[in-house]
Parts: structure tokens; sequence; C-alpha cells
């Protein structure tokens, strides 16, 4: 007894099938995590370092040449890119796809830490990069209260209360200042007592130590010896006592700290400020723990801080700046809209074409039996609800329905032959049984190659094959089991058929018999048919130039980022005094929501971004404003060129994630060994690009023209006056460099000393002449003695790929512009351009989208021949899958077509659509290619009358998938809302596909089967 016949004949089996898979895949869907992409952990592993107040030649030779040395001999390194900054560098590593990260990362850091690094340099940090953990909502605190008092309520108790909220990974408070206890010198005072800066900063080593005394027994007890030799608060560290003046021992008076500095519990160096509606702020960034509900993650600290507000000190407020959960929450919430949409529309379509309720009914349970049934495998699998797996479920409900339509349509054509409804379900299930395995496998064999693709999208597209393919195997499940026990169940034993069943009847016997007709003319015509249409194919490949193709298109998520730079050497005040001009546009932009203001960055060693602005832009949702995000950025740019002195560039958030490095759709990297050329060139590239306006924001991430005061040693004075050049370095790093110098605690952590010179005693080149170096004989010489002066330009940072020197151009597209053919003329420009001896490659989301559509084009080759593969053993014949797979180019054609009349561009979502028409494509040919054989064995010898008794038979229910399929995709195109973009190639590509696929298959199909039939080989009945 088979599946079929258990079924019927054992109702209670099948309804207890159909009744787990929903319950069971309906818990499973409750507790899997929701997340804007797949958990994918990225190959790359980064290493940062500081090295304070070092430039970033020190930085390249001291640190980065020394780290990469070590990381080379590290299996598996793909690239290996390098920055070096001013006081702060860092290292990236890019591994094959293969490599375990976490395997990674150990190595890297067991290669970290046999390296000796110099002194006053913290351990390296390691870390990998993984979507998941990037922040999920950026929250600021702004008010009138001063900067530190701020930083402290934050770090000391909102970022507690965030913490240990459920879901909550990792809370942070980036690149600004850090609690300090700071000790400002006057020099003045210094030079009026004959001490240095050397001797304060002794006097603090020395006497501000807590160092182990051990333990010792008493009797019967044992007691811990502690040490208390730390100073405990500002005033006993301002009571330190300086003993020494040149290491000799100060007897004539006593001299305290307090007498040469101020002594303040404040802040380290101010290299980052940040604005909320005018006001000063501190902004806190949110990761969640990995495979939790973002969602929810975010939804549960925006209540927690509505809850805890008004115990915020008075005057703090807090704003949500970025909510990247949001477009997330809306993609989830519309995706699965437009599921249930299109599985009611697919209902819909069906009852029309049957005109039977009962059908309709019946065809309505497989989906909700195949599509929750697919949370279960998705729940154990680890996947999470994602973009990717929740297309995967939309896109697959007219595939899961293809295989209810096609038996169920045979059985109530068996029912109104006259036959029982058990009978009828049994026989009429077994004869189209063939051909749903065929249709199904072959599906399959399109989406199992997308499991194998290469590369970080290839991660991405595992999820949405597994899902893919988990969803039509269930379908066939459904419809070999449960399909026929409902059909069976609902169908009475009288065949009385409706007033609708047999007006539609009549309609479609009539239609039957008009492509027929058409069809005997076609047959006849059979060569000029099938050439013609190829010819047409090859013809609409035309169209691949005149669509656009990118990564992924302009997607509107209400957020756009804006950065700016003043010019190299602009301090952080003017920076920012600048970036009010910005504000101004930004706040008369009525589209315009809310926006952050951050300027200057990096925490590390006062770093060399103070002339940099960072503003992510809110818009309001787009159902309350009339112009695009990308209109809207096309006007900001206008605006913005008005302002000069102030470089400013913007781009959306179209492709975050999706690859690894830069999310520009335009990014170029100029590689070789002097970095003037490459300058040049860099120029030079970004010149031709606007010029042929290919290209808008233009920028590179070299900068030169910083200022930098350079003092030389005037080695002969210093060996005539006994100073060595390192009593130089150690006057210069702790009064000027503001390094750390030691540790202090105070509310039970532990903070920083920094000693400094007062900021109004540095103010000009000549200050720096009036400093003092103790000698080797104890006396002050004046460094205008021992040091030459000048000023020059310096570079801000050195980027390195592969041990090479490396300056990256990067920018939006001019709207309009194909990606494809932008990057191809940047590297045909860039390959002109550049002499021997330097090289060029993409990067970011411009590299992606050349692997990705490499990789994409090879999963469906690759695709094809399985599917060959797997119909050829199913028909038993090398030639019928031929006659079988003539669907597929025109399938392309179709979404060609559709893609160029709604100028469309061709891109990842548009892949999508593709890779799911492939399968879609087949099963319409493969019902021809089945019956007509089914009809062939059953007696008829001649071709062409085969062909014309079978394929009217099954353009009744070809019309119906189609139609579903049609229907099932017009949801995703109709509709606004976030992700829409993404949506409609995948609509279009569908419903283009369908159309002209289905056309051409009903007569291209029958002809060139009968064209092929000569070739077919004569089986003979082999005896066992």
């Amino acid at each position: 007894m088979n599946l079929i016949d258990l079924s019927i004949r054992r109702p209670v089996f099948a309804w207890v099938l159909m009744f787990a898979l929903i319950v069971f895949g309906a818990i499973c869907m409750n507790r899997m995590g929701i997340s804007q992409l797949p958990d994918v952990d990225f190959p790359v592993v980064s290493v940062s370092v500081t090295y304070e107040g070092a430039a970033p030649e020190v930085v390249e030779s001291e640190l980065i040449d020394p780290i990469e040395e070590r990381l080379l001999a590290i299996e598996g390194i793909k690239e290996m890119r390098s920055s070096a900054r001013q006081g702060s560098g860092s290292v990236t590593l890019e591994f094959d796809i293969n490599r375990n990260v976490d395997v990674v990362l150990q190595e890297v850091q067991t290669a970290l830490s046999q390296m000796r690094m110099p002194p006053g340099v913290d351990p390296a940090i390691v870390r990998k990069q993984n979507p998941e953990e990037d922040p999920i909502i950026i929250i600021s605190v702004y008010g009138d209260a001063p900067l530190k008092e701020m930083l402290s309520w934050t770090e000391n108790y909102l970022l507690d209360q965030i913490r240990f909220l459920p879901g909550v990974g990792e809370v942070s408070i980036g690149g600004f200042s850090q609690r300090n206890l700071r000790i400002w010198l006057d020099t003045k005072k210094l030079e009026g007592l004959y001490l240095t800066v050397s001797d304060v900063v002794e006097a603090l080593s020395t006497q501000h130590l807590e160092s182990a005394a051990g333990q010792f027994t008493e009797g019967r007890r044992e007691l811990r010896v502690r040490w208390l030799g730390e100073a405990s608060s500002v005033d006993q560290i301002k009571n330190i006592q300086i003993l020494r003046r040149g290491g000799q021992r100060i007897f004539d008076r006593e001299i305290f700290i307090r007498d040469v500095a101020d002594v303040e519990d404040g802040l380290s160096d101010i290299r980052r400020v940040a604005r909320v509606d005018g006001q000063q702020a501190v902004a806190m960034q949110i990761r969640k723990q990995r495979g939790t509900n973002e969602v929810v993650v975010a939804q549960t600290v925006r209540e927690k801080l509505e809850e805890i507000k008004d115990r915020f000190p008075q005057g703090f407020q807090y704003r949500v700046n970025v909510d990247y959960t949001r477009s997330t929450e809306a993609t989830v919430d519309l995706t699965l809209e437009k599921l249930w949409v299109a599985a009611l529309i697919t209902i819909l379509v069906c009852f029309l074409f049957l005109g039977s309720l009962q059908a309709a009914v019946n065809i309505l349970f497989s989906i909700p039996t195949s599509i929750v049934g697919t949370f279960t495998i998705l729940y154990f699998s680890g996947f999470t609800l994602n973009l990717f797996t929740l297309l995967a479920l939309t896109l697959s409900i007219s595939i899961v329905v293809d295989d209810a339509i096609m038996l169920l349509e045979n059985i109530v054509r068996h029912y109104r032959m006259g036959k029982g409804s058990a009978k009828a379900a049994s026989d009429g299930s077994k004869e189209v049984l063939p051909a749903a395995i065929a249709a199904t496998l072959a599906v399959v064999a399109v989406f199992l190659p997308v499991i194998f693709m290469q590369g970080i999208i290839g991660k991405f597209f595992f999820q949405f094959g597994v899902t893919m393919s988990a969803a039509v195997m269930l379908s066939l499940l459904e419809a070999v089991t449960i399909t026929p026990m409902r059909a069976a169940a609902f169908l009475s034993s009288e065949p009385k058929i409706s007033k609708l069943e047999h007006f539609l009847d009549e309609v479609f016997e009539k239609l039957s018999h008009l492509y027929q007709k058409v069809l005997h003319g076609t047959l006849r015509w059979k060569y000029l048919i099938v050439i013609g249409s190829l010819l047409f194919f090859v013809a609409s490949l035309f169209l691949v130039s005149k669509v656009r193709q990118e990564f992924v298109p302009a997607q509107d998520q209400d957020l756009i980022i804006v950065s700016a730079q003043t010019p190299p050497g602009t301090s952080l005040a003017t920076t920012s005094e600048r970036s009010k001009e910005l504000e101004s546009i930004l706040s008369a932009n009525p589209n315009i929501a809310g926006f952050f203001v951050s300027v200057g960055g990096g925490g590390g060693g006062g770093g060399a971004s103070v002339n940099q602005v960072f503003m992510p832009v809110t818009l309001k949702p787009r159902a309350e404003r009339h112009q695009s995000h990308t209109q809207i950025m096309n006007d900001l740019r206008g605006e913005f060129k008005k302002i000069k002195g102030l470089r400013v560039t913007m781009r959306d958030i179209s492709a975050r994630n999706l690859s690894s490095g830069r999310q520009n759709p335009l990014a170029i990297n100029l590689r070789g060994p002097d970095l003037k050329v490459l300058l040049q060139k860099s120029e030079e590239l970004m010149e031709r690009l606007e010029k042929e306006k290919l290209a808008v924001d233009l920028d590179t991430d070299f900068r030169t023209g910083i200022p930098e005061l350079i003092l030389t040693p005037n080695r002969k004075n210093m060996a005539s006056r006994g100073v060595s050049v390192e009593s130089v370095g150690q006057v210069l790093s702790a009064g000027v460099g503001g390094l750390r110098q030691g540790r202090y605690t105070a509310d039970g952590r532990r903070y920083d000393i920094r000693f400094k010179i007062k900021e109004d005693q540095i103010r000009s080149a000549e200050d720096f002449k009036r400093l003092y170096v103790r000698n080797n004989f104890g006396n002050l010489i004046p460094m205008s003695q021992l040091v030459n002066i000048r000023e020059d330009n310096a570079i801000q940072g050195i980027n390195r790929v592969n041990r090479q020197r490396a300056i990256s151009v990067f920018g939006n597209l001019t709207p309009g512009q194909s990606q494809a053919v932008v990057l191809e003329k940047a590297s045909a420009i860039a390959k002109e351009i550049l002499p021997t001896g330097y090289s060029y490659a993409l990067e970011g989301a411009s590299a992606g989208f050349a692997e990705s559509f490499k990789s994409l084009y090879g999963a469906l080759m690759i695709g094809i021949l399985v599917a060959y593969l797997i119909l050829a053993v199913q028909f038993n014949s090398f030639i019928h899958p031929v006659s079988v797979l003539i669907a597929l180019p025109f399938s392309v054609t179709g979404a060609l077509v559709a893609l160029w009349m709604f100028d469309v561009s061709l891109n990842l979502f548009s892949f999508i659509g593709l890779i799911v028409l492939m399968g879609i494509a087949k099963k319409n040919s493969i019902l021809l290619v089945e019956f007509t054989n089914q009809v062939r064995r059953h007696g008829e010898e001649n071709i062409s009358e085969a062909l014309l008794k079978a394929c009217p038979v099954r353009l009744r229910p070809i019309l119906m998938t189609s139609v579903a399929t049609v229907a099932a995709a017009l949801p995703l195109v109709v509709g606004a809302g976030i992700g829409a973009e993404t949506r409609l190639p995948m609509g279009l590509s569908i419903i283009g596909g369908t159309i002209i696929s289905t056309l051409l298959t009903l007569f291209v199909v029958p002809a060139l089967y009968l064209m092929l039939s000569p070739l077919e080989s004569k089986k003979k009945d082999i005896l066992l």
C-alpha cells in the first residue's frame, strides 16, 4: 500500500500529520529570533592598537609592520588591510569563507600574545566582524549639564540599567572622553622652583604606588598584609611631596605637587563632541546577543528608558537617534503580510478556475501545512526570521500550491468521469504523481546549488536555499498524503456539478479546443516555431545592456548618513562650529524628523579625525513625505554645495551588512609603493568619474596638509650640554602628549592619571622653546638650545592592502547610472592611468556586487545541470529533459522585459526572483512532457496525435498554476513601505518570466518534443 492509498483509507493519519506540521511549526515560529539578515560569521578579524601621540609613520613602523609579520603565518588569509593614524592603528584580516572564524580568532590572539609592544602601548584588541554584533540601536543622552557629569552618570548608572535587560549584549559609549585625574603643570612655577616636568612625574610614580605585601602568621591566625601606598583622593595627590630635583634630595624647602600644578578629577583630552537639538550629548551603542529577537530587544530597551526617565538628573533627556530594528520590524511585518495576502489571492484564483469552494479550501489547507511546517526545520537549523528566510517563504507559496493544484485538478477530472470520491482521489493522484515528483525534484535541484554559493552572499543564500527546499519538499509530502485524503473527504459520492463549475468546464473546454487547433498548426511549423522562439530569446539578451545592474537597489529605510570634513588641521572647536551650518540646512528640511551630530571621533591616541562630522539623519516615515530618500539626498546635495570649506558626502544604508568593508556602491582601491603617485592617480580617477557623470559624492581615505610641528634634536648642542634624547622625549610626552602616567581609584573603579602642561602655556612654537630639560649635572637647559623647530604638512593616515600602500576612492552613483557600467568604467580608467608596479581592486559593496553576480550565475548553471540529470532519471531519457528545460530561457526573457519596461535594475533581489522562476517555469513543461509520455504508453504511437491529446488536457492546470504564480507575486509589486525596493524586482521578474514562459511553453515545448522524437532510443523490455 502506497502513501496515497494509506492516506485515503486511514484519513486520521493524514489529519494528524497535517495537525502536527501546523502546530509544531507555529510553536517553532514563535521561538525563532528576528533579525535583518541571517546570523553569519563574516570571515573577518580586526586587530586594533593604541599608541597615544604617535605619528602615523611611527605607528606603521613600530606596530603595524610587526603585527602584520606575525599574522602572515596564519593559514587562509585572503586579504590583509591595515591603517596607521595619529595615535592608533588597525589590521583587518579577511579569510577564506570556509575558515572557522572562532578558530582564526584564537590563532590571531595566540600570535599577538608573544609580541612585545613598545612602552605605554596597551595590548591589542582582537575582534571578529559579524552583522549580528553590530549596534541595533543608538541612543543619546543630552542636556545642559557639564560633559563630565553626563558621562559619569551615563557610565555609572544608565549603562548598567540597560546591560542587564534580556537579550542585550554589549552597551558602550564609543569615542567620547573618559574620566581621568588631570595634573595641569604650570611651567612658570616649575621654572621658579627649578623643577622640570620629569621631577613631578617621578614624584607621583614613586609615591603613588600600591604593591603586594604578602601575609604572616600570628599564633593561630594568618593575616593578609596590604600596603596602601596610593593616594585615594584628589587632595592627597595634591599633597604628594616632590622629594627630588634632578635625582638630588631637596632640603631647602618642602615642595608639593599643588605648588606647581592644578589637580582635578576631570576628563581625558576632548576629541569628540556630540549634539542633539543644539545641546551637548553622549551617544550609547546597544548590541544584542546572537540569535535573539532584535525587535523585542530594542522594544525592551525603549520601554526601560521610558520607565526610568523620571529618575534622570535634572535637565537630562534621551533620544533614540538610530534604530535599525524599525526597518527590520517593518520588513518582517510587511513580508509576513505579503505572504498571507499572496496565499489568499492564490486560493481565490484556484476557486475561479475550479468553481468549487471545496476544492479551493482543500488547496487553502496546503499552504499552512507547507509554509508553517517549514518553521520547524528552520528552528532546528538555527535560522532566524530574516529577510532571506521570509522572502523564501513568500516566494514559495506559488510553488507549494502547484503540487496540490496538479493533484486536485486531476482528481476532480476523474471524479467527473463518474468515479467515486476515493477511487477518483487514488487514480487521479497516481496519474500525476510522477509529474509532481519530477517537478518537485527539479525545483529543489535549482535551489540546492544556491546553498553552495561562495562568499558572504553565499552564506545568506544558504538559508534562502534551505528554506525553499524545505517548503517544496513538505509540499510534495502534503500533496501525496493530505491532499488526496481531503479530496476524498470533501467530494460527495454523487457527481453533482454546480452551475459555476459547469460554466467553467465549458469555458475551458472551448479554450482547450482552441489551443488544440493552434497547436496543430504549430506542430506543422515546428522548426519555424522553435528557431523563432530561440531567436526571440537571443534578441532579448540585448536588454541586459539596457537594464541597470547593481548590487542592491537604493532602499528608502527612513535613514541617511551624512558625513562631512573640514580642511585637514582644522581644530575640533572650529569643525564643531562649521557643522552648525549643516544643522541649519537639515532643520529647515520638512522631510527630516531628526538628526544627531557627532564631531571628531576615535578615542585612542587623540585621533587625527577632529575635522570629521558624522550625522545619522532620520527621515519622516515614507507615508508622511512626498519625496523619496534619493530625492531628498539630491536636494540636500545642492544645499550643501553652497557651504564653502566643508566637504559633504551622503549615503543610504541599502547595502548595510551585505558585505564587509565600505558600503558605498562605488569603491575602488589603488595600490602601489609611492603615496604621492597614488594620491595623484586617485585625484585623476575622481576627476574622470565626475567629468563623465558616472559618480557623485566622491572622496578618498587619504588626507594631506595636516599642519605638524616637527622638533629635531641638535645633537651637537645636546652632547655638549649633557642632555640625552630620552630626557627631551620624557618632557614632551608627559607635558605635551598627555600620556598616562599612573592609575587611581574612585567610586570603586580605576581611572588614568595624565600630566599635561596648561593649555594656555602651549599656544605656539615659541612656547616649546621655553620648556626646560635637566642635564647630567642637574642643570636646567632651555629647549631652545637643544632642538630645531619647524612646521610642515603631514599625512592624516597611511592605509595598506596586502602590505602595499593604498588609497581608496569611493562615492555614490550618479542617479540613473548602472552600478555594473560605473564599476567597469572605473576599473578601465584605473587600468589606463596606473603606471607599472601599481594595481587596483574593487572593495566593499562593489566587490560584493562582482562576487555575488558571478556566484549567482554559477549557481544557476549548476542548478540547470542538476535539474537535467534528475529529469533524465525521471523520464529515463536524455532527450525529454531538453524539451522540459527549453522553458527556462523564455522565463529569463520575460524577466528582462519586465525589468526593462518598469525601469527596475537587475540586482541581488532580481536574481532571487530569477532563481525562483527557474523552478516554476519547468513545472509547466514537465506536465506537458509527462502526460504526453503517458498517452504514448497507453497505445498512441503517433507522436503528433499524442501531443494533441495530452497538451489540451493539461492546459487547465498549467493556466491555474501560472495565474496563481502571477497572483501570488502581485503583492510584491503593489504597495510601498520599507523594503518595497527589494520586493519589486523579485515580483516583476516572477510575473514577467511566468507570463512569457507560459505562453511560449504551451507551443514551443510540444514543437521541440516532436522535433527531438526521432532521436529517442528504441526501448526494449528487459526481463529480470
